[in-house]
């Protein structure tokens, strides 16, 4: 595998606060974050990459896709999932069956559906009846 070798376009680290802690350029953040986003990426070596903690770098990624997602016109705006919708929204329809075999048998259905009725009318016709089988 080969690796690559990323560099960012300004400095990472700007200066040091008061308190000893970093302070980073925020440009060279969304960058950073930007390239860790892209597919096989790795976070951890990019943030060893950068001297960054990979925790940080984390939040700095979950900070990132939260912005994006308030923008209207970015695609993290988007829903994972969209709830679907049946365009049928009334009951099946339904009627009564009878049938009256040549044998005499009569069979009354008080509710069938159109979906169960192609089942039902090839059960119906497989079904043995003393007139068809005289020979």
């Amino acid at each position: 595998m080969k690796e690559r070798s990323t560099r960012l376009l300004r400095p990472l680290i700007v200066g040091h606060g008061r308190d000893g802690r970093c302070l980073y350029d925020p440009e060279a953040k969304r960058e950073l974050v930007r390239i860790c986003l892209q597919p096989g990426a790795s976070i951890a070596k990019m943030a060893l990459d950068h001297g960054v903690n990979a925790n940080l770098l984390r939040k700095w990624i979950g900070l990132y896709r939260e912005t994006e997602a308030s923008s209207p016109t970015s695609p993290l705006a988007l829903p994972t999932f969209v709830p679907v919708q049946s365009l049928n929204t009334g009951k099946p329809a339904e009627s009564a069956l009878r049938v009256e075999l040549p044998n005499g048998v009569k069979l009354t259905l008080p509710s069938v559906t159109l979906i169960d009725l192609p089942v039902i009318l090839k059960a119906l016709a497989e079904l043995p009846c003393s007139v068809s089988n005289r020979d």
